[in-house]
Formats: structure tokens, C-alpha cells, sequence
């Protein structure tokens, strides 16, 4: 956005109207932490995680949903005007039509999800194949991440062990840093 380098270690704001992520340096990231800055065009991207151990999501609803596979990430598009479901592959972030009447089910059960912010926040859940599932609210940057992980190291049919080993690193490294949500977060 602007003439400064950017460091590994970087911010993000997310452009609206394209859903595309841009790394911006601390300077530029402070000019859209404010509703509406922009006109409302780019947003800064959070940094909180958060971790609910008591997060309630079924099997049936998980079925309801129509996620074909154990990772799936959920947001609030506002262009949209509704929440939207990805999952990633090897391929990238593939979207998966959402039945709003399971979905609403969910966000009712589970108050953390009325406090996500649209197009900035995400929920990311894991459901290992040992069974278990792992969710945490993130900032939208974290799950395009793990896409990147997935895309780098997927190999085969299956993913292949280092496929594997990265996710559940990626999800070990993300609980340490969440943490646990309370009404007041």
C-alpha cells in the first residue's frame, strides 16, 4: 500500500470487495483498524485467537453441513450478506454452499460465535480422524495459512504423513496461542 518493505513478520487488511488478503506494514495496518476507514473498503485484520472448549457442533449438524472433509473454516461475508463455509485441499480454499438453518443453529449454541466480526474473523475447526474436534475463532489470515500448508505438503490420494504432521502442528501451534474464550472476551 505504501513505499515501506514489509518484514516476514507483517500485518494484513482485507479488500472487500475483491476477498483478497494484502500485507501492509504496521503504519498502513493502523490506518483500517477503524470502522468504515476506506469507505469501508479494506479492513484490518485482528489478531486475537480464541480457543471454546465448550464449543457444540454435532455430528448431524457436521453432516448437515456438507463438508466432504475434517477441516473447514466459516466467516461472515459482508457483500454477501451471509456466512460462507471453505474447506481446504490441495487445490486451494474450495467454498461449500451453507444451509443457513443448520448454520443458524450452530451461532445460536454457541455465543462465541455472535462476537466474530465480519470478513476479519473466521471459524476454524479440525476434526482429527481419531475423533475429537479442535475449534478456534481466528483472524482470517490464519486459515489461508493452513491452505498454504496443505497445498505445500499434500502428496497422493491421502496427503501422505508430512501432509499430516504439518496440519497437526499447525492446529498444536494454534492452541498454544488461543486462548480460552469466556462471555467477556
Amino acid at each position: 500500500m505504501c513505499t515501506e518493505p514489509i518484514g516476514p513478520e507483517h500485518s494484513h487488511v482485507v479488500n472487500i470487495d475483491t476477498r483478497s488478503l494484502v500485507c501492509v506494514d504496521r503504519a498502513c495496518y493502523l490506518l483500517f483498524t477503524h470502522d468504515g476507514a476506506a469507505g469501508g473498503k479494506y479492513r484490518a485484520v485482528p489478531d486475537r485467537r480464541i480457543h471454546d472448549p465448550s464449543f457444540a457442533l454435532t455430528d448431524i449438524q457436521w453432516e448437515a453441513l456438507q463438508i466432504p472433509v475434517g477441516i473447514a473454516f466459516f466467516f461472515e461475508n459482508s457483500q454477501m450478506g451471509q456466512s460462507v463455509a471453505f474447506y481446504p485441499g490441495p487445490a486451494g480454499a474450495t467454498e461449500s454452499l451453507l444451509p443457513l438453518d443448520t448454520w443458524a443453529e450452530i451461532v445460536a449454541a454457541n455465543p462465541l460465535l455472535q462476537t466474530m466480526a465480519p470478513d476479519i474473523e473466521a471459524l476454524l475447526v479440525y476434526r482429527p480422524r481419531e475423533g475429537g474436534m479442535r475449534c478456534f475463532l481466528v483472524p482470517i489470515d490464519v486459515p489461508y495459512e493452513l491452505v498454504g500448508i496443505i497445498r505445500r505438503d499434500w502428496k497422493g490420494f491421502d496427503g501422505g504423513r508430512e501432509a499430516w504432521t504439518a496440519i497437526n502442528g499447525f492446529f498444536d501451534h494454534l492452541a498454544e496461542q488461543a486462548r480460552p474464550w469466556r462471555a467477556t472476551s
